[in-house]
């Protein structure tokens, strides 16, 4: 228990540090995107935004996972993670289309930037990203590993800001700002779409991914004294944590310590499935359940 406690505090104060490096780097990138007149650097300070609304979003949820569960959410508060992916996802479309509003029209007509104005950000942002996530590099939180690909990214798209600055500063193929800002842009609608499709996905209670029912249950059937099983259902907290519930009927000759020896073996076979929570109920075959379809 001492070990999981310390290993929580260790990611608030990862979390917390990378939180505070991204925000304040994003307030300064939105600044710099004007200054230099550059939609690339605009477009990743609103990519950015997304990120400290995650990052944030992801050191509140840590301090609140230490709760546990309680009288209100039985479950706990894992769920609560997938209404701050949800808000992260809805900030980076809007602001996605915002840059887009502001890109598109310059491959017509391109503007010039401050290319020396870029190359200073474009390093500033290698550094801090790479800062923020060294931080999060060792952590034994998921939410915060998550985080730390996420500004790995970052660090990828600013590397392509450095270079297209220090070719503007030799050239005047302006026009290499815009294109760059769509890419990144699409870049990040085409990763957030397909995550908010598995947000969604969570949300409605469908079974995970990896994860078929079927297959469940021919694997409870298998199981000696273990007749057939009905009304199985899987889905997940919050994409890692899932959920399984299943009536299995027994033979009617089955003893209490068998019952204990077959509920004991479904156990381990779920949680070798990465089940966190599993509920069976079991009943006689010359019973009728009132579950059944």
């Amino acid at each position: 228990m001492s070990d999981h406690h310390e290993h929580n505090h260790e990611g608030v104060s990862e979390l917390r540090t990378a939180f505070f490096l991204n925000f304040g780097f994003t307030l300064l990138e939105l600044f710099g995107g004007f200054w230099t007149n550059s939609v690339a650097i605009l477009s990743d300070a609103i990519h950015d935004l997304g990120d400290s609304v995650s990052l944030g979003i992801a050191w509140i949820l840590q301090i609140v996972s230490s709760k546990g569960r309680d009288s209100r959410f039985s479950y706990g508060y894992r769920r609560f993670s997938l209404l701050g992916a949800l808000i992260s996802t809805l900030i980076l479309i809007a602001g996605s289309v915002i840059v887009l509003t502001r890109a598109l029209p310059r491959l017509l007509h391109p503007e010039p930037a401050n290319a020396s104005g870029m190359l200073i950000f474009a390093i500033i942002g290698v550094v801090v990203n790479g800062l923020a996530a060294l931080k999060l590099k060792h952590s034994h939180s998921m939410n915060a590993r998550m985080a730390a690909l996420h500004l790995l990214e970052d660090i990828l798209g600013w590397v392509a800001v450095l270079i297209v600055s220090i070719t503007l500063l030799f050239t005047q193929f302006y026009i290499l700002d815009s294109i760059l800002s769509i890419l990144i842009t699409g870049i990040i609608l085409f990763n957030v779409i397909r995550n908010l499709k598995r947000i969604l996905k969570v949300f409605l209670q469908a079974a995970p991914e990896q994860v078929r029912v079927e297959a469940i249950e021919n694997q409870l059937i298998a199981i000696p004294k273990v007749r057939s099983c009905h009304d199985t259902h899987c889905w997940s907290l919050d994409g890692e944590h899932h959920v399984l519930t299943t009536h299995i009927v027994l033979d009617s000759e089955t003893s209490q310590e068998q019952i204990v020896e077959i509920k004991t073996v479904i156990k381990n076979l779920a949680k070798s499935m990465d089940f966190s929570h599993i509920t069976v109920e079991t009943e006689f075959e010359d019973l009728d359940c009132t579950m059944k379809d």
